[in-house]
């Protein structure tokens, strides 16, 4: 009998994220299994929470909160961009998710909101900020070495959604 999950392990999980109408935002499925190393911060709180205690072969299904998921939406996220630091050229619409560039010239994903004469305000919250979260878990390998810190490979890691926590 393999010994159950606790921080500090690295394991392999399949997994499907729903929202609360059942939607699908992400899965494991058609790809390799997600590798993280439980406990680091590699992923959202709920999620590295529901694994500890389960073992090889085990499935759950849970519900996240924002609270241990994303975090609630901040107003304060939603900036205003002066039109003037927009290229003539970009084509702005409501839903058009860019790239912002931070002063240590690091990626931040936005999704433009609306667009006046002279501002074109951007939320800067991730994406799934906000929303209840659902997903159904299931432990395909435990006991492996760590995996390596920063971006995962899914589930809230850059190759998936192309947003960082």
């Amino acid at each position: 009998m393999t010994e159950a999950i606790k921080a500090g392990d690295t394991i392999r999980v399949n997994y499907t994220g729903k929202f609360e109408d059942g939607e699908i935002f992400d899965t494991s499925e058609g790809r390799e299994p997600l590798t993280f190393t439980v406990g680091t911060g590699q992923l959202i709180k709920g999620f590295d929470d529901a694994v500890v205690g389960m073992t090889t072969g085990d499935t759950k299904s849970i519900t996240i909160t924002p609270e241990d998921g994303y975090g609630e939406h901040r107003e304060e996220l939603v900036i205003d961009m002066p039109r003037t630091n927009i290229p003539d050229d970009m084509e702005l619409a409501i839903g058009l998710p860019v790239n912002l560039i931070d002063q240590a010239g690091n990626p931040i994903p936005a999704v433009v909101t609306e667009v006046l004469d002279d501002v074109v305000k951007m939320d800067v919250n991730h994406s799934l900020a906000g929303k209840t979260l659902m997903f159904d878990i299931a432990i395909v390998e435990t006991g492996l070495e760590p995996a390596p810190m920063g971006c995962g490979d899914s589930c809230g890691g850059c190759s998936s959604c192309g947003e960082c926590r």
